[in-house]
């Protein structure tokens, strides 16, 4: 190896530790939390199904509100929780730069006894629909702050399952009625204690997310929607970015205001995180992930793909940013910086429990 070689892989590998102390002192500066203080909130009944909704967006300090354009994020429901349960998560939500509309679904669906609170897939063009018209609503709290362009999904447990349908562009039944068409507009998605299956089969469904940012949340100490049901969906999610992100001793309802709300469904395994711990955590994680996927918030990016898991005690999280190049195209350096991460990762799961983490049942 000549001098002149030499000094250049120092100079590179000296330029590689200065890009990375760099990045480690961005990510030390880096404030998770919501970006606005205030939030609004009004409920509203949504015209193209006449569902009441409550709607929750953030409010700008010493600003004209009307200078904002912030996207849509609409929240799909558990089956018979009530859209009220989920005003902590949605306020939280929102103060990251999103308009949440979280909408009472009421339907009929055969084998639960009547009409109940149960989400579908034809929600999704209502509340686009809706939101267009509230934007120029001369009367309504956010003409002119919404960004009709953009839409992502949230969801739990039966409304996830909803909502990874739509990102899967796909129309199974109880979920989805007549046939679903997905809108140009949806790009993200995130979803709390649900997975992708045919309940008779027990058979997970292919998710061909086309791209489109999905997240998964899941609590360990789950006892409906169980961790490794979780693992096997994250597995089927065909495209990344995506992450699973496992919050530490949550149970179903981690994102609702209380534990076990009046549903058909309640979790056995009682949460040893507390709820307002577990409520902020989950909506932290989803606000971020938006930001990152919607926004394209690259400190945000950076948080939930590569530093957050480290710096938040409750969360373990396992992501894909972008597709695996083939082998043959990585130089040995890159292996060598990837082969590290993997290490690093791999040592702080040998930490967790994995039979809690997996589920025993």
């Amino acid at each position: 190896m000549t001098k002149l070689k030499a000094l250049s892989i120092a100079s590179a590998s000296a330029a590689l530790i200065v890009s990375g102390m760099t990045q480690t002192a961005k990510a030390a500066k880096f404030n998770p939390a919501p970006i606005y203080q205030d939030f609004g909130s009004y409920s509203t009944t949504i015209s193209g199904n006449n569902d009441l909704g409550d709607i929750y967006f953030p409010k700008v300090r010493d600003s004209n509100n009307a200078k904002n354009s912030f996207p849509v994020a609409l929240l799909l429901q558990g089956a018979n929780v009530d859209k009220s349960s989920y005003s902590e998560y949605a306020s939280i939500v929102a103060r990251y730069g999103f308009v949440v509309v979280v909408p009472n679904r009421e339907r009929e669906i055969a084998g639960f006894g009547g009409k109940g609170l149960f989400a579908e897939t034809s929600q999704i063009e209502d509340i686009l629909e809706e939101m267009k018209v509230e934007n120029t609503n001369l009367t309504s709290p956010i003409k002119g702050i919404v960004d009709t362009d953009k839409l992502a999904l949230l969801g739990h447990s039966f409304g996830g399952g909803v909502g990874l349908s739509a990102i899967a562009n796909t129309c199974i039944p109880l979920i989805c009625e007549g046939s679903f068409e997905q809108p140009e507009e949806l790009v993200a998605g995130v979803f709390f204690g649900t997975n992708l299956r045919r309940q008779p089969t027990d058979e997970f469904i292919p998710i061909n997310n086309s791209g489109i940012a999905t997240a998964l949340l899941q609590g360990t100490s789950e006892g409906v929607a169980l961790p490794f049901r979780a693992q096997k969906t994250y597995d089927n999610i065909q495209n990344p970015p995506k992450a699973l992100i496992s919050i530490l001793g949550a149970n179903h309802y981690g994102i609702t205001n209380n534990n076990n709300p009046d549903g058909p469904f309640p979790d056995p395994n009682t949460p040893t995180i507390p709820q307002d711990v577990a409520v902020e955590t989950v909506a932290r994680w989803s606000g971020l992930f938006l930001r990152a996927s919607v926004l394209d918030d690259k400190q945000a990016f950076n948080y939930v793909y590569f530093t957050g898991d480290a710096k938040d005690k409750n969360v373990t999280v396992i992501s894909q940013a972008k597709p695996i190049p083939e082998a043959s195209s990585i130089s040995g350096l890159a292996l060598f910086s990837l082969g590290f991460v993997v290490w690093k990762k791999k040592n702080k799961i040998k930490n967790l429990n994995i039979d809690n983490f997996m589920g025993k049942k």
